[in-house]
């Protein structure tokens, strides 16, 4: 029997309704729509069997299958729903009133996560560093509150105003990523942001990013044995790991913020969502081969599709009050339904039905699209703004960043070759950092030449340069004009529409003190 197709809950200023899923994608005549637009609080139950939610006026759960009014509770000021594991507990928050069952004393706690899945439940918890002390996340087992020597592990650090702790799925390793309000080092305006690996074993690890720059996400792989990060100045990074926290793929750099594995772990999404234009990379997790590429520009809202072989995206309120709407997509980049509220309208939250675990078994990836009625939603590439100055010019290529291209980072098979410990790779990285730099110098020494020689086959009317006699002041004076043509490039890079760097756009602003220096200099002659 095949499984049925999962429903797509809505809730706007329409009301609250239901969505049937792929193939149809019609309104579901079986839930009644609510009308009201005081609707706050909806909850699925953990085997989608069961629906829950609070219209302002009371909260009501109905059997999704048979549309049946189950119960009803005069509870109007409900503004957050959650069924139990085993759906026969309904929680519901509007005010403090639970009794306390147990107690981790542990002083300036500042954040916690539980663990998902079946019990034993587990804990970790946050307390950020004082007075010199470093901060440091523990993991606990409920009720095991007993202290210190309690605590499954440990990890302390310093660098950390705030944290953002992420369980696998299975329980076994908490990702934490560390994060400052202020970079002190003055290299990003986001702050300065670490990741760390805590497993309940009691490993722990610093996870090298080899990129620098801010971290955009960091997702577990469903199976629990990798997680993938996105970091890095833009064009940014993505990397998947193992539980050894060693690189096992490289995605290489592209416009990119955010990671998405399927229900089933088998397909991973990358995209580039908020100020990104909505690009998305989908890939064959298991041969890291690209399957489709499409666009879901002004996107607010990613998920997957229980069956592992739909998407949803939507632009909602209140984060975007115009376009609102939702797209479902397959994966191999056809989109087939798309809908898009009244101008007068809002939608502010859709989600899919869920569905326990093994309902919908993993099917073989697809690089073919699927057939659709709907015509591709790839929008034409923009054209960079050229000011009126150069838009009789011709157009040069002048890209600030060349993308890096993927790379498996795994040990070839039958190769001898092992993974270089973290010391090796930090010395093949200085190693080529000098290399460039010596290449640098090369170039710069042939382009002197070459201007030197240039300058003895000019011809004898030309005017000869300027010198103070002073071989120091000479030196200055053209080390500023070499500065101030590097800065002119840059500004010609920027008014072509290309995105600088911030130490670039720092060397821009020096350029009246440059000019005023060289003035000075060249007044002295």
């Amino acid at each position: 029997m095949a499984p049925p197709a999962p429903l797509l809950a809505v809730r706007g200023s329409e009301g609250l309704y239901m969505v049937n899923g792929p193939p149809s994608f019609t309104e579901s005549t079986a839930f009644q729509r609510d009308s009201g637009k005081s609707c706050k609080a909806v909850a699925f139950s953990k085997d989608g069997s069961l629906f829950a939610w609070c219209n302002g006026e009371k909260v009501n759960i109905v059997n999704v299958t048979s549309a049946e009014l189950l119960r009803s509770f005069d509870l109007p000021k409900a503004v957050c729903l959650e069924f139990s594991p085993k759906n026969n507990v309904l929680a519901t928050w509007q005010a403090y009133t639970n009794t306390i069952a147990n107690k981790l004393h542990l002083q300036k706690v500042n954040d916690f996560v539980l663990s998902p899945g079946a019990q034993p439940t587990k804990v970790a918890v946050y307390v950020p560093g004082s007075k010199g002390a470093p901060s440091f996340v523990r993991l606990y087992q409920y009720p095991n509150f007993g202290g210190p020597q309690s605590a499954l592990a440990n990890k302390s650090f310093f660098k950390a105003d705030k944290v953002t702790m992420l369980w696998n799925k299975k329980a076994t390793a908490v990702l934490v990523i560390a994060s400052t309000e202020v970079d002190k080092t003055g290299a990003s305006y986001y702050g300065e942001q670490t990741l760390h690996y805590i497993a309940t074993n009691g490993e722990s690890a610093v996870v090298q990013l080899p990129k620098n720059g801010p971290i955009y996400d960091v997702v577990w792989n469903p199976n629990s044995v990798e997680f993938c990060a996105v970091y890095g100045f833009m064009p940014a990074k993505a990397t998947v790991f193992n539980l050894k926290c060693d690189p096992v793929f490289d995605f290489g750099t592209g416009p990119r913020n955010a990671a998405y594995y399927s229900p089933h772990g088998h397909i991973l999404v990358l995209a580039g969502f908020g100020n990104l234009r909505g690009q998305m990379e989908v890939w064959d997790v298991k041969n890291y081969k690209l399957i489709s590429k499409p666009v879901a520009s002004d996107s607010t809202y990613f998920a997957w599709c229980p069956d592992g072989e739909h998407i949803v995206t939507a632009t909602c309120a209140p984060r975007l009050r115009v376009s609102n709407g939702y797209k479902i997509w397959h994966y191999t980049g056809s989109l087939l339904h798309s809908y898009e509220v009244p101008s007068n309208e809002e939608m502010w939250q859709v989600f899919w039905q869920p569905f326990l675990d093994g309902v919908f078994p993993a099917k073989a990836v697809k690089y073919q699209a699927v057939p659709s009625e709907l015509p591709s939603a790839e929008p034409k590439p923009a054209q960079a703004y050229r000011p009126p100055a150069l838009r009789n010019k011709p157009v040069t290529s002048s890209k600030l960043h060349e993308d890096e291209p993927p790379q498996n980072m795994k040990p070839q098979s039958g190769s001898s070759d092992k993974p270089l410990s973290k010391t090796a790779l930090k010395n093949q990285r200085k190693h080529e950092a000098k290399k460039a730099a010596k290449q640098e110098a090369k170039a710069d020494a042939n382009q002197e030449s070459t201007q030197s020689s240039a300058s003895q086959n000019a011809p004898r009317s030309a005017v000869p340069a300027v010198t103070s006699g002073d071989p120091e002041v000479d030196k200055k004076i053209k080390n500023l004009k070499k500065k101030l043509k590097a800065i002119e490039q840059l500004k010609e890079q920027a008014a072509a529409g290309k995105q600088l760097e911030k130490n670039q756009l720092e060397k821009i602003q020096k350029e009246a003190a440059l000019l005023q220096e060289l003035e000075d200099l060249e007044l002295g002659l």
